[in-house]
């Protein structure tokens, strides 16, 4: 079972499903994903996978930043 670094029950997977299916993304929600990707270790591949294809969307404009 993956774990969340986020004080929600949510999955790494459904919390980027929820993102990309509204193409929006809080900047609290980015810095919580890339503290997660850069300071957990044992991290599995697939979540990797997940939060960089947010990074991804972000660099060619298909997620907007919202405060």
């Amino acid at each position: 079972m993956r774990t969340s670094h986020n004080k929600s029950n949510l999955t790494i997977s459904q919390k980027v499903d929820r993102i990309v299916a509204s193409g929006k993304i809080a900047r609290r929600e980015h810095l919580v994903l890339t503290s997660a990707i850069l300071s957990d270790d044992k991290m599995s591949e697939e979540d990797r996978h997940q939060i960089n294809r947010i990074f991804d969307y972000i660099q060619i404009g298909r997620l907007k930043f919202i405060d």
